[in-house]
């Protein structure tokens, strides 16, 4: 009995080294997605390598990513030995595929869901809140997300902040999600997930919403839009304690309050109000990042120009009224190269990882990688005897 040709012998290792290929926006192997309609191979002629013609259907039309799919494709396929030559065909999934992989991404459950509020959810969500703009807080959620994912966990970021969202900018995201029916691929960026209702307004064009709709946003920021497995998701609040930190409460119970301030005491008294939220929606206080605490001049020295002990008061405040420990996280000194960074995209600790802004920022994102997942809102697996 004859045994397989060599032209499926090649089809068959196109199609193992297609395993590698990932889609550039759901983060999973294209042919887990269902999304590599066919792999034909014509044999080359006597020492010439094969011609390989991959089918691919995009999850949409327009998808923004299809380039980077053909290259990744292409330079899989061409890596097969025998293979010649690589062409790729783009489709389009029709609406049952569509509908499938939707199923499929939400783990069998067809409706949007919020993963994080699931009581055996293993993700870390930080709620990132102020008491005051003009902190930092948005500087420090996307340096934390960068540094965190640069250190290899899988981190989502929802900018909360809806009326001044800022994190498209720090993170350098273009574009809006990408929309497949009812469900949203998110913009990666540095490896992080981002979504912002920045991605969805015009340039300079004002959000005016009240508290349901703000509501309404948030809810469909952490259920219709696919995150995956993540490890860490943060929350970039907008300032004070308004709707959006009681909808956080409401929608992600086992949240925890990260609490940013500067030194200056007026600062850290409104910080203090943005923590003690904690108490009435029953979240834990993860611990207080002081930001611009001191500036460094060229002997060394250090010029508050906010005065100093403002981080360390609130924290040791916070923990009083919590009855828990409320740990400063860390000190992040005003350093020029932090603002230059977020204005173009790439934060300081990436740009430039030895500033001390950036120093001060991997610190704190360690002390968070580390620590486990709270208890509260989760199933303790235990009955009744």
């Amino acid at each position: 009995m004859a045994g397989p040709s060599p032209s499926t012998d090649l089809d068959q290792s196109v199609r193992r080294a297609l395993d590698a290929v990932l889609d550039p926006e759901i983060r999973r192997p294209i042919t887990e997605l269902g999304m590599v309609r066919s792999v034909d191979v014509l044999p080359g002629v006597g020492a010439d390598g094969a011609h390989v013609t991959v089918g691919i259907d995009l999850t949409v039309a327009g998808c923004p990513m299809k380039q980077t799919l053909v290259r990744d494709v292409t330079a899989a396929a061409v890596a097969v030995e025998g293979v010649a030559r690589v062409e790729v065909v783009l489709g389009v999934m029709t609406a049952e595929q569509r509908a499938e992989l939707r199923t499929m991404l939400r783990g069998g459950v067809g409706e949007p869901e919020i993963p994080f509020s699931k009581p055996d959810s293993l993700t870390k969500v930080y709620a990132i809140a102020s008491g005051k703009g003009g902190v930092g807080k948005s500087s420090v959620t996307a340096n934390l997300a960068a540094a965190l994912a640069a250190d290899g966990l899988a981190v989502g970021v929802v900018d909360a902040d809806i009326y001044g969202f800022s994190i498209p900018r720090m993170l350098g995201v273009e574009g809006q999600p990408t929309r497949v029916d009812n469900m949203l691929l998110p913009p990666v960026a540095h490896g992080v997930k981002v979504v912002s209702i920045g991605m969805f307004v015009p340039a300079g064009q004002p959000v005016v919403w009240r508290g349901p709709m703000l509501h309404r946003a948030l809810q469909q920021f952490l259920a219709d839009v696919y995150w995956g497995d993540l490890d860490v998701l943060l929350l970039d609040l907008p300032p004070g304690t308004g709707d959006i930190a009681i909808s956080v409460a409401q929608l992600l119970p086992g949240s925890e309050i990260l609490v940013v301030t500067t030194p200056q005491v007026a600062a850290a008294e409104v910080a203090e109000r943005a923590g003690s939220v904690a108490l009435q929606t029953q979240q834990g206080v993860v611990g207080v990042v002081e930001n611009m605490s001191w500036l460094e001049q060229p002997d060394g020295s250090r010029l508050e120009l906010f005065g100093a002990g403002g981080g360390q008061t609130v924290a040791e405040n916070l923990a009083a009224a919590t009855g828990g420990p409320v740990p400063l996280l860390g000190q992040v000194p005003l350093d020029v190269s932090l603002r230059e960074a977020g204005d173009a995209g790439t934060p300081v600790v990436l740009a430039h990882p030895d500033a001390p802004a950036a120093l001060a920022l991997r610190g704190v994102a360690r002390g968070l990688a580390t620590r486990g997942r709270g208890l509260a809102g989760r199933r303790l697996g235990l009955s009744p005897v």
